[in-house]
């Protein structure tokens, strides 16, 4: 067992791929208080509508997204995150996305997404 303040290294090829829908997949790195998640969605993927309590940061690698921030009836903000830029979202924010092109990002989290740990989050999954 590996001690809880020891230093790791996490090849991101060595990271198990999860396939989540035929259009989405992602692998994660998690440690004590914050996860790294590279997350893959061919163009016109799309994240539904959902929030959490963790605070996000999305960096596009490589394609294009478009979010939707804002409640089912409060979708009012679209902003399209492109590769090279970072969109912040806080805590309990309800947002959506939508690939605009094949896409690879790179989401942070803190605290680490336990619906995703536990393989809970259905909304992600097709199935919520």
């Amino acid at each position: 067992m590996t001690p809880p303040d020891a230093v790791t290294l996490h090849p991101w090829d060595d990271v198990p791929h999860e396939d989540l829908t035929p259009a989405i997949g992602r692998r994660m790195v998690t440690g004590e208080r914050a996860m790294l998640a590279h997350v893959y969605l061919k163009k016109g993927a799309v994240v539904p509508l959902h929030h959490h309590e963790n605070e996000q940061f999305t960096y596009i690698l490589r394609g294009a997204l478009r979010f939707w921030i804002g409640g089912a009836d409060d979708e009012t903000e679209v902003v399209d995150v492109r590769a090279g830029e970072v969109l912040h979202i806080p805590p309990n924010v309800p947002h959506k996305a939508k690939a605009l092109e094949d896409t690879l990002d790179l989401d942070v989290f803190s605290p680490p997404r336990q619906d995703w740990l536990d393989q809970t989050d259905d909304y992600l999954r097709g199935s919520g």
